[in-house]
């Protein structure tokens, strides 16, 4: 899967990822506005937060960032054992799973969010939302590094945004995955604009929206075959 995709497993597969960014782009909003200017998915950004929330910057909570970081390192140990405890002869089969579990936490998150929406600036309810999407969000994250497709990671664009910038005709390159690169850093950009007008009217519908694509993510995966690339991945 070096550059466009070939087959429809592939086609699949890259959609699926493709979604799943825009699923980042709405769990960010949600956490960012809803729930005290933290990230879930994104690491990166948050652990820029709880920097300048230890340092003192107004707005930010090193408790909040720091349930969020917490919950994403145990959400990449439930990858890990997803992917080295059980034997997956069909990789589809594992990232199905994957999605369900996903979808699970989210779901809830969203009850949670439902329940206490009348105490939603509580910290205990935030940091239960925090705690849930954050598990979800690092198991995903745990997943896809372990899928490992090029300009796919589905919540990070740093490298996604130098890659295409750097293997562009301007940089005398042939750059043959730009659209898969455009596409990513799209589908980012519109799940954080389309999350941030969601929340603003409700946390729990946008986190159902967020439920039901991971779940028709996971569906997806039971009508497309194993990918080339991932027949690589039960090769220990």
């Amino acid at each position: 899967m070096v550059g466009i995709a070939n087959t429809t497993s592939e086609r699949l597969l890259i959609g699926t990822l493709l979604t799943l960014t825009f699923v980042s782009g709405l769990i960010d909003a949600a956490s960012f506005i809803a729930m005290g200017h933290v990230f879930t998915a994104n690491m990166t950004g948050n652990v820029v937060f709880l920097a300048f929330a230890f340092a003192g910057v107004p707005g930010l909570s090193v408790v909040r960032s720091t349930v969020a970081l917490a919950a994403a390192l145990l959400g990449g140990v439930l990858a890990g054992h997803l992917d080295t405890r059980l034997t997956w002869k069909n990789r589809p089969v594992w990232l199905s799973i994957a999605c369900v579990l996903e979808g699970l936490l989210v779901a809830a998150a969203t009850a949670v969010a439902w329940f206490g929406r009348d105490r939603l600036q509580s910290e205990i309810t935030l940091c239960a939302i925090i705690s849930l999407t954050g598990i979800a969000m690092g198991l995903r994250n745990g997943t896809v590094r372990r899928l490992g497709v090029p300009d796919l990671t589905t919540t990070v664009l740093t490298l996604t945004v130098a890659g295409l910038a750097f293997d562009s005709w301007l940089a005398g390159g042939k750059n043959i995955r730009w659209h898969i690169r455009l596409a990513s850093i799209c589908l980012m950009f519109v799940g954080a604009t389309v999350g941030a007008l969601i929340v603003r009217h409700s946390l729990v519908l946008l986190l159902l929206l967020s439920t039901l694509l991971t779940v028709c993510c996971a569906v997806v995966q039971i009508f497309r075959d194993e990918t080339a690339h991932e027949a690589k991945l039960n090769v220990r």
